[in-house]
């Protein structure tokens, strides 16, 4: 029997708000482009997140299946940062293009903006996936078949509406509490739908690359591709091994001299020696293994921190009453059909925003501290609220009472 490795990977980079002061707030409508702050320059972060990640690890990918007629994967890319690699790494989107067009990288379908918009405006979150889907299909000649919610979002609603939505799968975290004694490595069935199949993360081994590979301090340091396939090859019953991260693991998380490089070269090598190993796209998986059980996921998981819940974005107040203003404003902000006012309202509704206003401590607070271009969560909250600000501002400019 087959056994494959489906591995996932996630292109995003925000617009990251511009240190947008008070007195911006009515007179200056930008809020993203920052050219002279080398913290939240759009294009100087996105430019070095090119150079050292997607061209890198884009070569590396090519080679591979150039080489290896077995291997394959799976990715999604946000509108967000495809707008910014049209606009600013041309060659590097160009090098995504590339991979797409050897026929053997899926590409996988999500909101346009990388919000949490599923929780606030089931109408805002369906334009967004539509966008999504018309810019996959303009840029990469695809029409996405499996649905990812921002930030591996996932409950039975999402389920539902991904199965009602035509999709043949959907993608979530793997969480212990949810698979209780079950693994990971299966295809399963969503409770409550009909057609649709559910891929769920393994983060153990997933983490292992995305989050430990350069760690000197980890006992299993240094991971090799053999020892990284002997793991997988010690599970004699699993069917498909899921290997879900950010693109950025490779090159940016995980730098070039950690050997982050080599072993993605290395690992479809080591892998493919047994005879029965494979790769495979998510939809891949879910047509060639049968569902082995139904999941029942009440409340939402995400696939961040160590409570794999919506608290990194919504777990405090200044987070919780930033994002419900934001929304608050849709009807006004749609009504004006103010292209510029509605693009820039969507931009403001991307979860890295709420994610930079995180106030939680100890190892997951390091990791906030560490993808956010402000010195506090206050900074990031007070920015975000005078682009809010200007938004209502624009608002009454259009007649509207706010």
């Amino acid at each position: 029997m087959s056994k494959a490795i489906v591995l996932y990977l996630h292109v995003h980079q925000p617009y990251r708000i511009r240190h947008y002061t008070v007195f911006d707030s009515g007179i200056d409508h930008n809020y993203f482009d920052a050219a002279y702050d080398s913290q939240t320059s759009n294009e100087r972060i996105l430019k070095k997140v090119a150079e050292k990640s997607y061209l890198p690890t884009n070569a590396r990918l090519l080679e591979l299946l150039r080489t290896n007629p077995q291997f394959k994967l799976s990715l999604s890319i946000t509108g967000t940062v495809i707008e910014q690699l049209e606009r600013w790494a041309p060659k590097a989107l160009d090098s995504f293009k590339e991979l797409c067009a050897t026929g053997r990288v899926e590409i996988v379908a999500e909101t346009y903006h990388h919000s949490l918009a599923f929780f606030y405006s089931r109408a805002e979150f369906e334009m967004q996936v539509e966008m999504h889907k018309r810019k996959v299909q303009a840029v990469f000649g695809q029409t996405p078949q499996v649905f990812r919610n921002t930030e591996l979002a996932y409950n039975n609603d999402v389920a539902h509406w991904a199965d009602k939505a035509g999709y043949k799968g959907v993608l979530a975290e793997g969480w212990d509490p949810i698979l209780n004694w079950r693994s990971p490595n299966y295809v399963y069935r969503p409770t409550y739908t009909d057609n649709i199949r559910l891929l769920m993360k393994n983060y153990k081994l997933s983490d292992d690359i995305a989050f430990r590979f350069g760690d000197q301090n980890w006992s299993e340091w240094p991971l090799t591709a053999d020892k990284f396939s002997h793991w997988l090859s010690e599970d004699k019953n699993a069917t498909n091994f899921n290997l879900f991260m950010d693109y950025e693991t490779f090159g940016e998380h995980q730098w070039s001299e950690s050997g982050i490089f080599d072993f993605l070269s290395h690992l479809p090598v080591e892998w493919l020696k047994t005879a029965g190993n494979t790769f495979m796209t998510v939809s891949e998986a879910i047509d060639n293994f049968e569902p082995v059980d139904q999941v029942d996921v009440p409340n939402t998981i995400t696939w961040a921190d160590t409570e794999r819940d919506l608290s990194a974005w919504l777990g405090n107040a200044l987070q919780a009453s930033s994002i419900q203003a934001l929304y608050d404003l849709q009807a006004d902000v749609i009504k004006t059909g103010d292209l510029a006012l509605i693009d820039d309202w969507r931009r403001l509704q991307t979860s890295d925003h709420f994610y930079y206003m995180c106030t939680k401590y100890f190892n997951d607070g390091d990791i906030h501290a560490y993808f956010s271009p402000y010195d506090t969560p206050y900074e990031a909250y007070i920015n975000f609220m005078n682009a809010y600000h200007d938004l209502k501002f624009r608002l009454i400019e259009h007649g509207v009472t706010v």
